[in-house]
Order: structure tokens, then C-alpha cells, then sequence
């Protein structure tokens, strides 16, 4: 049978596959690419719009990347409601994962060495442009404070810059990293950037030389970040955790995740009592730390209330300006001795920890998955992000059609 040039091309791609594995070799692409993508646009407060534009260039330094999934993530809804950042027209998801379908002839492993084919699993992290002191391996040196993120940038030419879409085009020369995570599942991968948040606090608050392995830890709200940060607490080894929500269902998932007891606050009347039940919860002791997880300026005036003298507090709830807090100085900190550290994202080194804390997590029989509770395709991004909104789940999704 003879054979026409587009029949040999395609035995040879499929030989290609075959030899490597993950995929073809670097510099070519896995099957067809359609010539547009649908990308959801933000293009006002409230108005998602499902948008197609023409495929875009895969530079040499470039990885083309089919979506499989991203989780809404509270600054997303931030932005979905009122454009606190100025960036409308956007494409916003950068709690996203896909499949490396083009990649670039030079790019050859991932921001951590680890080779990447075309086929495999990837995240992104930061989009460093030109800072040189942020390095892989420079704990805690700079968080992403100092960088950019896909799924947050002005939109431009290419228009494939978030992960609410059917591709994203990861480009090598803005400076981005990128991790190879083939080995971990599609909801693990949707979740690791918010469990990242959390990875970086709880270094933060190790850093204090207070959190220990027998400590009393308090964890103020139960959404998705409040969740995992006991999750990730309960990883380490930390059996006495208590939770401090008004919604009963998360308060009850938490124990599925490690707390030990919980304190429902809506049970109580004034902070002095709430701080009552949180010490009875504790057998009648405060917090030796506190995690501050609920973004309201209220939950940080409340949360001394429950922590002994000389305890630690990590504040992580304000990703953005929720208005600001009244505490006493006197009371609050300086006559009880508390340590206080912030904690703001993650850097670059916390995402490569979280893969292991998600193994971790699934090794000890940890639900990480039910944190998410409901998935939306693309052509109901609108919904997806009504129901984030709603707050009656937990992590909310959007995966491909």
C-alpha cells in the first residue's frame, strides 16, 4: 500500500510517542490543535463572557497546555464582583492544571529539573520576569508578592493567559515556572495551589519556634483554606486541633480532615464567652497558636481572645484589603507575649513541597478530594462562579467540556 506524506507524518509522531513514554519529543505536539480557544473573559463585574480567539504562536521557549481543570479561587470571586485589581478585560483561573500539548524545542525540564514531555501534567506558579532574588531554593526569601501569576494579567495579543479556557500558553520569556505533576491526580492538581497557601503558612508559623508537635492549635474558619490548613496540620503530626466557624456541615468536615473538636461561634454570645467555648473545647486550656483564616476583621480582633500567654498567631485570611481590625496592643499582645507572623501566598519552593504534603495526605486517608464539592463546565463558568458566591460548597471548579 503505498502511503501519502500526512500518513508518514503521523506513523512517525505515534513512533515518537511510543519511545518516549509522556509523549513526543520536545519541539513537536501531541495530535491536532484547533485553530481557536475559547477563553471565559471577565469583561465587567458579574459578566463572564465565553469568547474563541485564534491560536496562538508556540514560541521555543513556550509550552501549549490543553485545561483539564481549575478551581475558583476567593480572589477570582474577588474580582468576579467588583474588579478590586483594574484588570477587566481578563481571563482570570490560576488554580489550574492540563496537558502539555506543543512544547517549545528548549524547553526541556520544569522549574524544578524534572524532565517534561509533551503529555505530561503541569502547574504554573509565578511568572517571575526579570527578579533575581526569588530563586527555587531560597525558603521564604520572597512570595509571590514580588511576581505575577497566570490567570491575573492584563489581557494582551495572546489572550490565553488563565486557566478558565480550553488551552493556556505557558511563555518561557515572561519568566515562568511551571511544575511536572503527571504523578498526582486531577483533583490533587486542582488543588494545589490553595493547599500551597497554607504549606507557606505553616513554615511561617514554624518559624516562631512555637508550633510543636503537642501543641493546642486553634484554626479560625472552616472554608477551603481553614480546611486545609488542617489538613496539612494534621500531616505533621498535630492530633489537638480545634476549628472556630458558624457553619455546622464544614465544622463537621473538619474532623474528617483532623480537628479534634469544634466551636461553633454562632452558640455564643459575645467574644468572651466564644473564647470560653474554645477553651473548654481545649479541656480547659487556650491555644498554644492560632491560625486566622476567615478574611474578616472581626475573626482578627476575635482571635487573641483564644490563645495563651506567650502563644503564636499566623494571620493568612486577607489575600485582599478587607477593611482594617481593632485590637488592644496592651492586652492583645504585649501583656499576653504573642508572636505574630503574616503570611501571604506562597513561594516558589512551598509549591514543590505541596506534591509531597497531597501524597501525604492521601497516605493517611485524608478526603482532600470532597474539598471540592461541585464542577461546572466551561460554558457554565457563570454558574460555577454564582455558586462560589452562594458559599454552599467548598472549592468550586471548572473543568473541560
Amino acid at each position: 500500500m503505498e502511503m501519502n506524506a500526512s500518513q508518514v507524518e503521523a506513523i512517525v509522531k505515534q513512533v515518537l510517542n511510543s519511545l518516549s513514554g509522556n509523549g513526543a519529543a520536545s519541539g513537536a505536539q501531541a495530535g491536532p490543535v484547533p485553530p481557536k480557544a475559547r477563553v471565559a473573559m471577565l469583561t465587567e463585574p458579574g459578566k463572564m463572557e465565553i469568547r474563541e480567539f485564534p491560536m496562538p504562536e508556540v514560541g521555543d521557549d513556550d509550552l501549549l497546555v490543553r485545561v483539564e481543570g481549575c478551581g475558583i479561587c476567593g480572589t477570582d470571586s474577588h474580582e468576579y464582583k467588583r474588579d478590586p485589581f483594574s484588570l477587566i478585560p481578563v481571563a482570570l483561573g490560576h488554580e489550574g492544571t492540563g496537558e502539555i500539548v506543543k512544547l517549545g524545542k528548549n524547553v526541556k525540564d520544569d522549574s524544578a529539573g524534572k524532565p517534561v514531555h509533551v503529555g505530561d501534567k503541569i502547574v504554573t506558579c509565578m511568572i517571575f520576569k526579570d527578579d533575581p532574588d526569588i530563586t527555587m531554593f531560597d525558603l521564604n526569601k520572597k512570595n509571590v508578592g514580588g511576581a505575577d501569576v497566570y490567570g491575573l494579567l492584563p489581557d494582551d495579543d495572546t489572550h490565553l493567559n488563565g486557566w478558565f479556557a480550553d488551552y493556556i500558553l505557558v511563555r518561557g520569556g515572561l519568566g515562568s515556572t511551571f511544575f511536572n505533576v503527571s504523578d498526582l491526580d486531577l483533583d490533587s492538581r486542582i488543588l494545589i495551589e490553595p493547599c500551597a497557601v497554607l504549606i507557606h503558612a505553616v513554615e511561617r508559623a514554624k518559624s516562631t519556634g512555637i508550633l510543636k508537635f503537642n501543641s493546642r492549635v486553634v484554626v479560625q474558619g472552616c472554608g477551603p483554606i481553614g480546611l486545609i490548613c488542617v489538613a496539612v496540620l494534621k500531616t505533621l503530626g498535630i492530633q489537638n486541633i480545634v476549628t472556630v466557624d458558624g457553619n455546622e456541615a464544614r465544622l463537621e468536615f473538619s474532623h474528617r480532615l483532623g480537628a479534634k473538636a469544634h466551636v461553633n461561634f454562632k452558640n455564643y454570645d459575645g467574644i468572651e464567652n466564644l473564647a470560653e467555648g474554645v477553651k473548654a473545647a481545649f479541656g480547659g486550656h487556650l491555644a498554644d497558636f492560632a491560625f486566622q483564616c476567615t478574611g474578616s476583621p472581626a475573626g482578627h480582633s476575635n482571635i487573641y481572645k483564644f490563645i495563651r500567654n506567650g502563644g503564636g498567631l499566623c494571620e493568612l485570611g486577607f489575600f485582599i484589603n478587607g477593611g482594617d481590625a481593632t485590637i488592644n496592643p496592651h492586652f492583645d499582645i504585649c501583656s499576653k507575649e504573642i508572636t505574630t507572623v503574616g503570611s501571604w501566598v506562597y513561594t516558589l519552593r512551598d509549591y514543590a513541597t505541596t506534591f509531597d504534603f497531597l501524597k501525604s495526605a492521601k497516605d493517611i486517608g485524608l478526603p482532600m478530594s470532597e474539598l471540592i464539592t461541585d464542577k461546572y463546565p466551561l460554558s457554565q463558568i457563570d454558574d460555577a462562579f454564582k455558586k462560589a458566591a452562594a458559599m454552599t460548597g467548598l472549592k468550586i471548579a471548572v473543568v473541560a467540556d
